[in-house]
């Protein structure tokens, strides 16, 4: 507030110290104008009484309340006027944002949720970096559960934006988190996953018609079926085992950080399409072969990400090299190897990203296997060390 009302006191000493026919009344606008960028409207319309009651003044020491003194008093007034309306909706609207923004991280809170520190044996962090400005989500997703003696993983990526996509996201996550308790395998996993999809997808393209007030062409309707899909990773991680598997549904290929320094790409055998974009096919035409198998080791790093990573471009339209870099921060643990990725990302592409981009650290971690802790303190015979 004090540089407004400063602007006020040195235009009005500088107009009444200037010569008569200099008039700089007119310029008080310009402490009401100021104002809203950091004031609500009641400072503003304070302000801008201000800048009248100063124009009074000019008028009343520069020779009285000329028509062109009164002029400039209506001026300033009406122009005071309109800022403090336009103040009131900048208030409105900065209202309206905040609630938005108080109901989009609400729906991530239960769409998107934060994936928990620790699963068993693993250390987990998650990153999920939004392309817009005031989004939160959008369709990108990862889940996690835990079953018998294992993690069960997903990470996806929805074909298109909006609320389109996270519905499809939040249906996907909604069928993982259920059906990864009673499917014995990945591929028994993927394929109730695919049914899923495909009926969310049905049903949803069956309302849109229903709203466009009249029955779709059965081709035009399997186009706009086969416009939507969902790229998935599935992975399962044993507790007791060194040996992790994975199905991979036309989704980029992780990356495994070995503790020694080596950095492997894990392309899978045999991937398997799209969730969702086989639903026009009879059932089983979609099924990939056995679930890829990949050495997961104590102190080994796995990496997820989605095709937002990869695909984020610099300004000379490079890449970002992901497997190039990753390597570097391998030793910094899940929450540092994603503080570093993050950073370097914005770097290469100028501080704004293109798409979504989504990213999970798994680290085995053997500080956190309690059956070997045990087997370490208990021997053979029973005895405590």
């Amino acid at each position: 507030m004090a540089i407004p009302v400063g602007l006020i006191l040195v235009i009005t000493c500088v107009d009444l110290l200037t010569p008569t026919q200099v008039h700089l009344g007119p310029l008080l606008v310009v402490a009401p104008a100021l104002t809203p960028s950091f004031a609500g409207p009641r400072v503003t319309a304070l302000i801008g009484a201000l800048a009248v009651a100063a124009q009074v003044v000019i008028a009343a020491l520069r020779g009285g309340f000329t028509v062109n003194h009164q002029v400039q008093i209506a001026a300033v007034a009406v122009i005071s006027l309109l800022i403090v309306a336009y103040a009131q909706e900048q208030r409105r609207r900065h209202r309206e944002l905040a609630r938005v923004r108080s109901v989009s991280e609400a729906t991530q809170r239960v769409v998107l949720r934060p994936l928990p520190h620790r699963l068993g044996p693993l250390r987990v962090a998650s990153l999920y970096m939004a392309a817009e400005d005031e989004a939160q989500i959008g369709g990108d997703l990862y889940a996690a559960t835990r079953v018998k003696n294992s993690t069960r993983m997903i990470i996806g990526d929805v074909r298109g934006k909006g609320l389109t996509s996270i519905s499809d996201a939040s249906v996907l996550m909604g069928a993982f988190r259920e059906a990864a308790h009673f499917s014995p395998g990945l591929l028994e996993l993927a394929d109730v996953l695919e049914r899923s999809v495909c009926r969310h997808l049905a049903e949803h393209t069956t309302i849109a018609h229903g709203e466009g007030g009249g029955a779709a062409e059965p081709s035009a309707a399997e186009a706009e079926l086969s416009e939507h899909f969902i790229t998935a990773l599935l992975v399962d991680i044993p507790d007791e085992d060194t040996v992790a598997y994975m199905a991979n549904c036309g989704h980029p290929p992780p990356l495994l950080l070995h503790e020694r320094g080596e950095v492997t790409t894990l392309s899978a055998a045999q991937p398997a399409p799209p969730l969702g974009s086989m639903c026009g096919l009879p059932h089983g035409s979609s099924t990939a072969g056995p679930p890829d198998t990949f050495a997961f080791e104590d102190g080994d790093t796995l990496l997820l990400y989605t095709d937002g990573v990869i695909e984020a471009r610099a300004p000379d339209g490079s890449f970002y090299p992901l497997a190039q870099r990753v390597g570097q921060w391998r030793c910094s643990g899940p929450e540092g190897l994603l503080h570093h990725l993050r950073r370097d990302l914005l770097d290469h592409v100028g501080g704004r990203l293109g798409d979504d981009a989504a990213m999970v650290v798994i680290q085995r971690s053997p500080a956190l296997h309690p059956v070997q802790q045990l087997k370490k303190m208990v021997p053979v015979n029973g005895a405590h060390r």
